[in-house]
């Protein structure tokens, strides 16, 4: 599988740039919260920021498909007033007049096309997060054969750098740079393989039957739970990209009723894997992501350093295999 270079993904990284400004300013500016269909948040930060990168993608890749969460149908759900804060904003950010019928078909752009190469995109990664104060992150990645293969992911409240830290590959490499720019430095996962050392982090919002499973698993393995550290949106691959963190675990879930979504993992999954770490279901084995918006029969994932991943699959197994029907995979 071919990844691209940076100097190619040079506009979507300033695009992501630019989508970090403005849910910043959105943040600041303390906007109201929408609902939508399925009840999940949204708010004018998402449209903003994927109309951005969808802008960018269709002045440099306007032959390549798109999966983006958000769309022009849940935007005209918005309040006049706050759909034209958000065109406005989006507008001031470039420089240029910008109409909401642009910015409609800035959303909708790349919707339904069928190419080589596939653009995932979720604009505010984390929204809960960002709507309570916290962290959230705006993360774009690309699928080729069906692959998780680019990512990006501008990250305005970061752990690692006081002003944001935006994530990216390059060619097959895994990179790391302040959200303001600057010089690159490469990233490689951890090697960390002894239980007491291993560093998790895990989502900031769980439920109880998630929050149970992740203690058994953390238990049969061995780590230390009290370890954990909690984050909102998908700084948690990062993290672990990063080497700052071994192990991230999602899910599982009834994917009958909420099945995990595309542009979730994409970004994050390219991200650990050019930095030599592992993504695999709960089983051990692969994900498919050619399924379009949904990660159809996917129970949850585990993103790792690699190292480790052999025993932690094995402590899924052990911890909820009976229940959710795993089975132990050869050595």
């Amino acid at each position: 599988m071919e990844q691209s270079s940076v100097r190619e993904l040079q506009p979507i990284i300033d695009a992501v740039r630019l989508a970090c400004e403005l849910c910043r300013r959105v943040q600041a500016s303390k906007a109201g919260v929408s609902r939508k269909s399925d009840a999940s948040p949204v708010t004018i930060a998402d449209y903003g920021a994927q109309a951005l990168v969808c802008r960018a993608l269709a002045h440099s890749f306007p032959e390549e498909g798109v999966i983006a969460e958000e769309g022009a149908e849940g935007f005209l759900t918005v309040p006049p007033g706050e759909r034209e804060q958000a065109v406005r904003l989006v507008g001031k950010l470039l420089g240029e007049r910008v109409t909401e019928e642009t910015f409609l078909r800035w959303l909708n752009h790349g919707r339904g096309v069928r190419s080589d190469r596939t653009w995932i995109i979720d604009p505010v990664d984390g929204t809960e997060g960002f709507i309570h104060g916290r962290g959230y992150a705006v993360c774009v990645g690309t699928l080729v054969e069906g692959q998780p293969a680019d990512g990006i992911i501008g990250v305005p409240v970061s752990p690692l750098d006081a002003g944001g830290t935006l994530f990216f590959t390059d060619a097959g490499r895994a990179w790391a740079e302040t959200l303001e720019g600057g010089e690159p430095r490469a990233l490689h996962v951890s090697d960390r393989v002894d239980p007491p050392s291993i560093r998790v982090v895990e989502s900031y919002v769980m439920g109880r039957r998630s929050r149970e499973m992740a203690d058994r698993v953390y238990a049969a393995a061995g780590f230390d739970a009290r370890r954990a550290k909690r984050y909102d949106g998908m700084v948690k691959y990062a993290l672990v990209a990063a080497g700052a963190a071994d192990l991230f675990i999602r899910g599982p879930r009834d994917i009958r009723k909420n099945p995990h979504k595309t542009w979730d993992h994409v970004a994050g999954t390219a991200l650990v894997l050019a930095a030599g770490g592992q993504v695999t279901g709960l089983d051990g084995r692969g994900v498919d992501f050619s399924q379009g918006a949904e990660l159809r029969g996917t129970l949850g994932l585990i993103a790792s350093n690699g190292r480790i991943h052999p025993s932690v699959v094995a402590a899924m197994a052990k911890a909820a295999g009976e229940e959710w029907g795993f089975l132990p995979q050869p050595e």
